[in-house]
């Protein structure tokens, strides 16, 4: 199924990118105050993905967009090294990622299944 296509799992999966944006960067300062990493990697590392994120929100039409997505949904659980914490809130924002992508699916194919049920 193209994911790009359906616009409803494209309105769900882009706020969720930007909020996660959002998040990520403000682990920066966190990372660097209370868990002690290098300024420089801890920069890099979440400023990277949060400007993936927005990068990402705006790519959203094409497919391939969407595999990106999982795949910084994974790099933001892996920055729990950095701060543990975010181990937590990057499997909360994989869930929310998982949800936008399989909900708007699920309610389409109950549709698909009521009208072609009432054209019987």
């Amino acid at each position: 199924m193209n994911l790009a296509s359906n616009k409803d799992v494209r309105r769900l999966c882009a706020p969720i990118l930007v909020f996660e944006a959002i998040v990520v960067a403000l682990a920066i300062p966190v990372a660097i105050k209370i868990s002690g990493a290098d300024p420089a990697v801890a920069g890099w590392v979440a400023g990277g993905l949060a400007v993936a994120c927005l990068v990402l929100c705006a790519l959203l039409r094409f497919q391939w967009a969407f595999y990106a997505g999982s795949l910084v949904q994974v790099a933001a659980i892996v920055t729990g090294v950095l701060v543990p914490m975010m181990y937590v809130l990057g499997a909360v924002f994989a869930l929310l990622w998982l949800w936008a992508i399989i909900m708007p699916l699920r309610h389409a194919s109950r549709e698909q299944a009521n009208s072609a049920n009432h054209t019987s």
